[in-house]
């Protein structure tokens, strides 16, 4: 290729073929969808990046000042000059921050394959111009309207000579040069002035109302004088009957050349609202941290013996979300929130029987033997790349159906990256300063400002029905609408409430869980200046900034979208474990002892071991939580302590040795007074018996009226029974004031302790991913060499035949067996290379360069150009074979 084609490509594969891997592996990086699969060839490469699906994305993914200068390069001129592209986006004043920021913005729309050519003719590629270019049905984005050119398309040669003429232009031969002389006229600025200063004031105004958009208006059937004056001049031109449009190049003239009314090159500032001691947010953060740690496991301990019943259409029932809120004491939305957090970590799934019902996983169980630095890590790392969102629980979903906790349709796809950009926007502030929120909404918005609201993509050309001012008030109206702008709230009250965060402030485990060592300081603001020096400029190159020069640093992070990108798994995981062992230190240690107090309470002034915690949830009821836990131990709570198994004695020994205090008179009495009680009456399947070596004591209870309900009869002297079922007369005697113990069939006491109810091993749910992954180094080494090689084959001359129709670009060889195999014979005598039409084993055809060495056997062994290495292929499944030209 020459360096004239290098410099001036004509197409953009052939733009790409001019790149080196590096930057064909940053396209790809940036636009995953293009290798999926992987191409050919450049050419379908380039076929496949015009694609509309896949601008769409790409636009999408563009910041506000890239997406602007897309815009304008869709209103200018195709192919437009780099002179023409500054014009509209500086104005004639040429803004010098728009200036400078500029060649940042063009070129990462090269880097992105959206332009191609040189500054003397770039080119938008055909599908973006088509999305963003104006239209009767999708105006622009910039509110500009149809060229002169597109508006008098249909009109009739005489009239357009009368505009000319009275225009004070002179009459032409055709419409076409008639049109010119139009556009040169509203083109030229003095010519321009001129003529609207014999405007009527009133005129002006009109064209004012239109200037920014939208550029359409209504006239009637006989226009007053201040329209009729601008109708026969052209300065508004009729589009269908009743309606006139303002011309693209009236509008820029009154804009000043600026395509829009506002440029924004400068991404919007956090700055913070208020700043704590690094220290102190720590010290909040764990805290917070803790407190999580304790509601999941209050929740899977309330679940322990299965949870609530699957919904048939999968998730929980309102009713069950109302309970495990008020067990809890929270919200129903922060209930929904730590529910889904136990799901996405893996701790908590559906049992998969037939009476579906939640429970813990076997993960669970290992989960709680880990410290508790590494268990709030894990459900940090879990919540920083689930998609499942929380937030949208009892919205309803695109058939109107009600969004329920852990069922489906809660995935957004956008929640990992949003929530990593708004926690990378917190590190980027000092360390201890909270940001202002609507700073931050205000930053995403720049970053992305093509999302389209309830997650929605909507495609570009949708985006501005009422020109830039209506694109500013859709964003504005959309408020909470808008998905990325939920999902940012959500992130900063969730990372509150899990403990990255400490009174709004990133904390340093927050940090480290993100891969931030340390919080640099903000950066500076861009230069305003159209000449960023040497120092500025990334690749060492000093000198005014060219349209082909690298943008500095602060604006292609912008200009690339989110400056900071997740971590890859490995990494991912190393920062998991720093920021678990920076958070070690920071929460409290288990104590294991109490204070029992004299009114039949223990008072827990820290968290707990958890032998120590597991039999006093069970000897005692929790009866109020905060820094310190209040246990109260009841009647029902000492008999639920002996059901499981526990005797007097050994309640005896537990509170003495855990307590810091004796233990009080009243709470050994209440033991031994439910213990000696405990176990007297027996009950037993009949369907149901209660027997007891006191006559008198069944007597008693015969007599009793509550017991009418249970329906016993006396079989002998010490045993009554009934029909009701041994459970519910367990519940009955109790409700009487008796203390009843079961028994087996063997007569032995039945020791009740709470069954731990698991589901199967379980995986947590896969987070749904926002279009194809990000391929990593090695696919992409792959990719970029099949590309090149497929490339080479499809690019390659070859030696023209006479016998045979000359082959399209790309197109596979057709010869015989018999001639394929007399050209392999004598390429191995000349060692001349060939290019040959090959399809494997699965039927994939592609095209490669080969120099055979050895013909034997029915196949050909040759050194494959394209793979770079020696291969053999079979010779039936070669479709054809042509000699190479000899330049």
């Amino acid at each position: 290729m020459s360096t004239e084609d290098q410099r001036a490509p004509r197409s953009l594969a052939a733009a790409l073929r001019a790149r080196d891997d590096t930057s064909l592996a940053a396209l790809l990086r940036a636009r995953p969808d293009l290798i999926t699969p992987v191409p050919t060839d450049l050419t379908q490469l380039a076929t496949r990046a015009g694609t509309r699906a896949s601008v769409v994305r790409a636009l999408e993914r563009l910041d506000r000042f890239a997406l602007q200068t897309a815009e304008a390069l869709a209103v200018a001129g195709d192919p437009a000059t780099y002179a023409e592209l500054l014009g509209l986006m500086a104005g004639d004043a040429r803004d010098r921050a728009v200036a400078g920021a500029l060649p940042g913005a063009l070129t990462a729309l090269r880097e992105q394959a959206l332009v191609w050519g040189d500054e003397a003719s770039l080119r938008l590629v055909r599908t973006a111009r088509e999305l963003l270019a104006p239209s009767a049905q999708h105006p622009s984005p910039t509110g500009l309207g149809p060229s002169v050119r597109e508006a008098t398309a249909g009109m009739s040669p005489g009239r357009i000579q009368e505009l000319v003429a009275t225009a004070g232009l002179p009459s032409t031969h055709d419409s076409v040069s008639a049109v010119g002389a139009l556009t040169a006229l509203f083109t030229h600025r003095k010519k321009m002035a001129a003529l609207l200063a014999k405007a009527p004031a009133d005129s002006v105004d009109v064209l004012k109302r239109l200037m920014w958009g939208p550029p359409y208006g209504q006239v009637t059937a006989d226009p007053a004088a201040r329209l009729r004056w601008l109708l026969d001049r052209g300065l508004l031109l009729p589009t269908a009957p009743g309606t006139v449009v303002l011309p693209r190049e009236v509008a820029l003239h009154l804009r000043e050349g600026r395509a829009h009314r506002t440029a924004e090159p400068v991404p919007p500032t956090v700055e913070p609202v208020a700043t704590h001691r690094p220290q102190v947010v720590d010290a909040t953060a764990a805290g917070q941290a803790y407190t999580t740690l304790a509601t999941v496991e209050e929740l899977l301990k309330d679940w322990h013996e299965g949870g609530p019943a699957v919904l048939r259409a999968g998730g929980l029932s309102v009713r069950d979300l109302k309970r495990t809120a008020v067990a809890l004491d929270v919200s129903e939305p922060m209930a929904a929130f730590w529910v889904e957090l136990a799901y996405a970590a893996g701790l908590l799934a559906s049992d998969g029987e037939a009476d579906e019902r939640y429970a813990a996983t076997p993960e669970y169980d290992e989960w709680l033997e880990r410290p508790p630095a590494d268990r709030w890590a894990q459900l940090a790392q879990a919540w920083l790349a689930a998609t499942r969102t929380s937030g949208v629980v009892g919205g309803r979903d695109l058939k109107e159906r009600a969004l329920s906790a852990l069922g489906p349709g809660l995935d957004r796809s956008a929640a990992p990256e949003v929530r990593h950009r708004v926690l990378t926007l917190l590190a980027g502030l000092p360390e201890g300063a909270v940001p202002d929120p609507e700073a931050v909404l205000a930053r995403l918005r720049w970053e992305r400002p093509l999302r389209g609201p309830q997650g929605q993509q909507s495609p570009p050309g949708q985006q501005g029905q009422q020109g830039q001012q209506g694109q500013q008030a859709a964003q504005g109206s959309q408020g909470d609408d808008d998905l990325r702008a939920r999902l940012a709230r959500w992130t900063l009250t969730e990372a509150e409430l899990l403990g990255v965060t400490g009174r709004g402030a990133l904390s340093a485990h927050g940090r480290a869980l993100l891969g931030a060592r340390s919080a640099p300081r903000p950066p500076a603001p861009a230069p305003a200046t159209p000449t960023p020096t040497a120092q500025d400029d990334p690749t060492g190159r000093s000198g005014p900034a060219g349209p082909g020069d690298k943008l500095p640093a602060p604006h292609r992070a912008a200009a690339a979208g989110s400056p900071a990108t997740p971590l890859s798994p490995p990494e991912q995981a190393v920062a998991t474990a720093t920021a678990a062992r920076l958070l070690a230190p920071l929460l409290p240690e288990p104590l294991d002892h109490v204070l029992l107090q004299a009114d039949l309470t223990a008072v827990a002034p820290g968290p707990l071991r958890r032998p120590l915690a597991d039999v006093l949830s069970v000897l005692a009821d929790v009866e109020s939580k905060g820094g310190a836990t209040v246990y109260r131990f009841t009647p029902g709570s000492v008999r639920r302590a002996l059901d499981a198994g526990r005797s007097a004695s050994d309640l005896h020994a537990f509170l003495t040795e855990h307590s810091r205090t004796p233990v009080p008179q009243p709470l050994a009495y209440l033991i031994d007074d439910v213990a000696r009680r405990h176990g007297h009456l027996r009950v037993g399947a009949a369907s149901a018996y209660v027997r007891c070596d006191d006559d008198a004591l069944l007597n008693e209870i015969l007599a009793d009226k509550r017991a009418a309900a249970l329906r016993l009869r006396r079989l002998a002297p010490t045993v009554l029974a009934t029909q009701a079922d041994p459970a519910a007369l367990l519940e009955g005697l109790r409700a009487m004031g008796f203390a009843p113990a079961a028994e087996s069939a063997e007569g032995d006491v039945l020791i009740t302790r709470a069954h731990a109810h698991r589901t199967p091993p379980r995986t947590a749910p896969e987070p749904v991913p926002d279009g194809p992954p990000v391929p990593d180094t090695t696919l992409l080494t792959a990719a970029i060499r099949a590309i090149r090689a497929g490339d080479l084959a499809a690019t390659t001359p070859r030696k023209p035949t006479e016998d045979a129709a000359p082959l399209a670009p790309g197109e596979l060889p057709r010869t015989s067996s018999a001639e394929t195999l007399a050209t392999m014979q004598a390429a191995v005598l000349t060692g001349e290379a060939l290019w040959i039409g090959y399809v494997n084993a699965e039927g994939t055809a592609s095209q490669r360069v080969i120099a055979p060495v050895r013909v034997e056997g029915g196949f050909v062994t040759a050194y494959d150009h394209t793979a770079d290495e020696v291969r053999t292929y079979p010779l039936h499944r070669i479709t054809g074979v042509a000699e190479l030209a000899d330049d």
